[in-house]
């Protein structure tokens, strides 16, 4: 049966991403504690296609991520997993992006009641002759509230969900938590959010966000420094994004690196 893929290319042309995305698979991440924790991952994994090579083996990813998903996986593994991906197909630099939801428990402040909330995490990698770069995000949910409105209204002030979304890299093979990053990242809001609250919780989450008015660039600035004071941390971007309860718009502000 003849190759077309493999077959040569004259254009000339190197593609610099060429994959499959949007493959579903369990996956097994690795906990703080040294249990696992399973997902449903959300895969995007790429390489790099030379000028000379017409088309790229799409099965190989889907063969080598399901392989995956029967363990456990961290910045170590995704290094491994794109170490044989370049291997497969002979390419200079391969990409891989697992998307997933976590799960950490949270007792409501007053009440005390035990429940999960799930967060957006990622893991990145690439690897390429110069390198592998692992990159770890996770956007957890806040509340703002309006520093602007609580200063000019007579009472009460507008607050809304919002979203604290942060990108990391870290220097060599030391290891930032997810259960470490999140309750971190929750307390550069006004308030942190809860999966569980009974009114005499509402009174605290509420009462607590009206003496802790913050802007979305409050919360940003907040975070660059908290980032900031991390050990081993080389590169990170912060964004917030709130969800206006008196606007139909989104108000939001990012930073990199600390603003450098």
């Amino acid at each position: 049966m003849r190759d077309v893929a493999a077959q040569s290319d004259n254009r000339g042309i190197t593609i610099d991403r060429v994959g499959v995305r949007d493959i579903r698979l369990p996956v097994m991440i690795r906990e703080k504690d040294g249990g696992m924790a399973r997902v449903l991952g959300e895969f995007d994994v790429s390489v790099q296609l030379p000028h000379h090579e017409r088309g790229t083996h799409m099965s190989r990813f889907v063969e080598i991520l399901s392989r995956w998903s029967r363990k456990a996986v961290a910045m170590d593994e995704i290094r491994e997993m794109l170490e044989e991906i370049r291997g497969a197909f002979q390419a200079n630099a391969a990409r891989l992006s697992l998307q997933f939801k976590y799960f950490l428990e949270k007792a409501s402040p007053a009440s005390g009641m035990v429940s999960s909330l799930d967060y957006d995490c990622l893991f990145e990698g690439r690897l390429a002759s110069d390198g592998y770069i692992f990159t770890l995000g996770v956007t957890v949910p806040i509340m703002t509230l309006c520093p602007c409105s609580r200063e000019i209204a007579d009472y009460g002030a507008h607050s809304q969900r919002a979203e604290l979304t942060v990108r990391l890299r870290t220097d060599g093979h030391f290891i930032i938590w997810l259960e470490d990053l999140v309750p971190l990242l929750e307390q550069q809001g006004s308030y942190e959010v809860f999966p569980i609250l009974k009114r005499s919780d509402e009174k605290v989450v509420t009462e607590g966000a009206y003496d802790n008015p913050k802007f979305v660039e409050d919360v940003v600035r907040d975070t660059v420094l908290a980032l900031a004071s991390l050990a081993h941390v080389s590169w990170f971007s912060v964004e917030c994004k709130s969800y206006e309860s008196i606007h139909n718009h989104t108000a939001y502000a990012y930073a990199e690196s600390g603003g450098q």
